[in-house]
C-alpha cells in the first residue's frame, strides 16, 4: 500500500520543467493541407532527433535531409500507400515529465477519403516510440487486453438496450442494431491507438462501422479511460519507470524502433523497425545514410531472431515479388548482428546495428 502511494505521488508531484524544454513547431513547408509537427528539444537533440526521423519517416516516408519536399509522396499519392494523406492539425497533450503525446489530424484516401485521429507518444528520455505493449508485464497483458474487451463490450451493448427499448423501430434503427450486434471487440494493446494524460491513459479502440455503415455508427470509436492508479499492478517495470519519472528506464522489445549500423563493415545504415504483429511478422524501413533512399524489408521476429527479405521487383510474369537479399540476424540487448546476403549472387555481408 506504501509503495502505491509513493508511486503516485511521484505522478503527481512532477513538475513540466523538462516539458518547457521540448518545443513544437510545424515542418515546412507548411501549408493547407500539411500542418505537421517537428519537434526540438534543447535538453537532449538526439531524442528529438530520433523522434523527428521515426514520425517523418513512418508517416510520411521521407527520410530527414533527404531533399525536396518532405510531403511530396503524401499529397501525390505516389507513396506505398497508393492514396493521399493530409496532416490538418496537431496538439501536444499535457502528460507525465517523460512522456511526450501528440495528437494528430488528418484524411486519408483509400476505397474513399476519411477523417483521422491519432496519437503519437514518445519516451523523452530515449527518443522512443511508446508501443502500449511495453507498459505492461508479458504476463498481465492478457488481463488488460480483457479489460479493454469488456469496456468496449459493455459500451456497445448498454447502447443495444437503449435501441431495443424502441417501439417500433425504424428500419434505420433495425439496422443500427444488426451493426452493433456484429461488432468486432477482440481489441488488444498491440496496434491499438492510445495517449497518455497527466493521471490516466486512453486506450481508442476502432468504431463497430465501416466507411459504407458510418452514418449510422452514433458511437463511434470507443475512448476506454483507465487511471494510473487501476492499472499499477499490471505495469511492467519500463511502465512504471516511465510514468514515475524515473531516469531508469527497463527493457523493452525492439518494435517501432531506429537502429543504426554497418553492411559489410563500411556501409552505414540506418533502420527503422516498424510494429512487430502478434503473428511475429513485420515490416521495417532502412536506407544508405549515403544516398537516403528508402528500401523496404519484411519479415518475421521469433526468439530474438529477424528472417527478413528485401525485395528488389514485382513480376508481372510470375506475379510474385523477386527478392534482392535475404537477412538472417540475431537481437542480443540492444545489437542486432547478422549477415545480409545477395539473392542473385548468393554472396554474404556482414550486418552489425546498434539501437539508437
Amino acid at each position: 500500500m506504501k509503495k502505491s502511494i509513493v508511486f503516485f505521488l511521484l505522478i503527481s508531484g512532477l513538475g513540466f520543467s523538462q516539458q518547457k524544454e521540448v518545443k513544437i513547431n510545424n515542418l515546412p513547408p507548411k501549408s493547407e493541407n500539411f500542418v505537421f509537427p517537428v519537434i526540438t528539444y534543447a535538453g537532449n537533440p538526439a531524442v528529438a532527433d530520433k523522434i523527428n526521423t521515426f514520425l517523418q519517416v513512418k508517416e510520411l516516408e521521407y527520410i530527414p535531409n533527404s531533399g525536396g519536399n518532405p510531403f511530396k509522396l503524401a499529397s501525390t499519392a505516389t507513396n506505398s500507400y497508393s492514396n493521399y494523406v493530409y496532416f490538418y492539425d496537431w496538439e501536444k497533450l499535457e502528460t507525465p515529465k517523460n512522456i511526450l503525446t501528440m495528437g494528430i489530424h488528418g484524411e486519408a484516401s483509400g476505397a474513399y477519403p476519411e477523417e483521422f485521429e491519432d496519437w503519437k507518444n514518445f519516451d523523452l528520455r530515449t527518443g522512443n516510440f511508446i508501443n502500449a505493449e511495453d507498459l505492461f508485464r508479458a504476463e498481465s497483458r492478457k488481463t488488460v487486453n480483457g479489460l479493454i474487451q469488456s469496456r468496449v463490450k459493455k459500451r456497445v451493448n448498454d447502447f443495444l438496450v437503449k435501441l431495443k427499448s424502441e417501439k417500433n423501430p425504424s428500419e434505420e434503427v433495425q439496422d443500427q442494431i444488426a451493426m452493433y450486434e456484429d461488432c468486432f471487440i477482440e481489441h488488444t494493446l498491440n496496434g491499438i491507438r492510445y495517449f497518455f494524460g497527466k493521471d490516466k491513459i486512453t486506450f481508442v479502440a476502432g468504431r463497430c462501422s465501416n466507411h459504407a455503415m458510418r452514418a449510422l455508427d452514433d458511437l463511434g470509436s470507443h475512448e476506454l479511460e483507465f487511471t494510473y492508479k487501476e492499472l499499477e499492478k499490471y505495469l511492467s517495470i519500463y511502465g512504471k519507470n516511465l510514468i514515475s519519472g524515473s531516469e531508469k528506464i527497463g527493457q523493452t522489445g525492439p518494435g517501432n524502433k531506429l537502429f543504426k549500423g554497418k553492411i559489410d563493415g563500411k556501409y552505414p545504415v540506418t533502420v527503422l523497425f516498424n510494429e512487430i504483429n502478434e503473428d511475429d511478422s513485420f515490416s521495417a524501413t532502412y536506407w544508405y545514410d549515403k544516398n537516403k533512399k528508402p528500401i523496404n524489408w519484411r519479415g518475421e521476429f521469433i526468439h530474438d531472431h529477424f528472417s527478413i527479405t528485401e525485395d528488389d521487383y514485382h513480376s508481372e510474369e510470375l506475379k510474385e515479388w523477386v527478392p534482392r537479399a535475404l537477412i538472417e540476424a540475431d537481437l542480443k540487448g540492444n545489437k542486432i548482428s547478422g549477415t545480409w546476403q545477395d539473392y542473385k549472387t548468393k554472396k554474404y555481408l556482414t550486418l552489425e546495428l546498434e539501437e539508437l
